[in-house]
């Protein structure tokens, strides 16, 4: 069977008077810092380890005991702080 032939494209520019002079079209984003992902992961490890401790000792920790069920909120509000991050990380 004969191949059919490749066409080449035509490289984009775009019309005159879109783009200023000495403006960038976009803005590049830079490298997240070092003590972004420690910082992200120990979130979400933390909220894990708050909600599992609630699960196994709540009843003996004083002040779990008195939170009741807003550990729920306090472990989860952590992991998804943690998830937050991980979506702006570079």
């Amino acid at each position: 069977m004969p191949k059919s032939k490749v066409r080449k494209k035509s490289v984009y520019t775009p019309p005159a008077g879109v783009l200023q002079p000495g403006t960038s079209a976009a803005r590049v984003a830079g490298p997240s810092p070092r003590w972004y992902a420690p910082v992200m992961v120990t979130l979400m490890l933390l909220g894990l380890l708050w909600i599992v401790v609630f699960y196994v000792a709540g009843e003996s920790i004083p002040f779990m005991a008195g939170l009741n069920v807003w550990n729920f909120a306090i472990g989860f509000g952590l992991m998804v702080a943690g998830l937050v991050m991980s979506m702006r990380w570079r």
